[in-house]
Formats: structure tokens, sequence, C-alpha cells
């Protein structure tokens, strides 16, 4: 992996890029990450690691354009997953998800470029049942962790209701 791309941040909130000794904005910070640049901001005063919170910044300015990714719905989920017991497990998933999916993305990318050249087909099929295979797998696991029942799961036999008692014949 390569070394991250150092940005200091400044108390007057200007970014300075240190590979290419010049400011620069949040929107070139942004077309950075897009372009597969590993990046690194450090508080320029502290040394201290503040990529998250830019990182942040950026999918805020993003969520209050026109079209934003995540709904009022995920928005609350999030929220409400910050204080409960299943945080760690919400944040695996997540964490998880997004790779998947962008291995996925990078895999599709390299199979469409090989199509086209000619090299070999791919079974679009095969592909789909190990993708759908993966997401259930994943899915059950996280419910797992959350507390939820696992729809098909057999592990875990259903709880009897206590009121259920068998009746006694006459």
């Amino acid at each position: 992996m390569n070394e991250p791309r150092i940005i200091k941040k400044y108390p007057n909130r200007r970014l300075y890029d240190t590979e290419e000794s010049r400011y620069v904005t949040i929107n070139d910070v942004q077309q950075l990450v897009r372009g597969g640049t590993d990046i690194q901001v450090l508080d320029s005063q502290t040394g201290e690691d503040i990529t998250r919170s830019i990182l942040i910044q950026i999918i805020t300015d993003q969520e209050t354009g026109g079209d934003p990714l995540f709904s009022t719905e995920t928005l609350t989920h999030f929220i409400r997953f910050y204080d409960e017991a299943v945080h760690d497990a919400f944040s695996g998933y997540l964490d998880q998800s997004m790779r998947f999916f962008a291995e996925q993305q990078q895999r599709f990318t390299r199979q469409m470029r090989d199509v086209v050249s000619g090299k070999d087909v791919w079974d679009v099929a095969e592909v789909t049942r190990r993708n759908l295979k993966f997401w259930q797998d994943m899915q059950g696991e996280f419910l797992k962790a959350a507390g939820f029942p696992v729809p098909g799961d057999k592990s875990d036999p259903p709880r009897k209701d206590p009121k259920d008692k068998p009746r006694d014949p006459d």
C-alpha cells in the first residue's frame, strides 16, 4: 500500500497539500479521494490525524446536494446504533459491505475490460450466485450479532412462548 498523501489543515481552516506544495479546497481533496489517492489530513499545530472529520465534511457537503445517498431513515438508524450494543457489529458490517462492494466494482470493471478485449467471458449467473450468498451470510451474521432472529437459521431453534403449554387431555 502506498503512503497516504499528507494534507495539513491550518487554523485559518485552509488545507495545504504537502506533495504539491499548494493550498487546496475541500473539493480538491474530494477529487483526490475519488481518484483513488489515499490521504491523511493532519492538524498543522498538533499533528493530530483529523482525516475522519474531513471525510465526514465531504460526505455532509455531498448529502446536502440534490441527490443524497443516505435516506433520512438510514441516517436515523446510524444515530440509533451509536448508543446500542450493536454498534461494533453494525460498524463491522458497514465496513465489510463497503470493502466487498469496492472489490466487486473492481472485479466487474476488470471482467468487462476482458470481455471487450476478447478474453474469457465470465459466467454472470455464477457471479450473481456468489454475491447473493455473500450478502445473505453477512446479513445473517449482522442480525445474529444484533440479537434478531435469522430467517432459515437452524442452529438456534425458535424459542417457545411459555404461554403455549401443552393441554392436558381430558
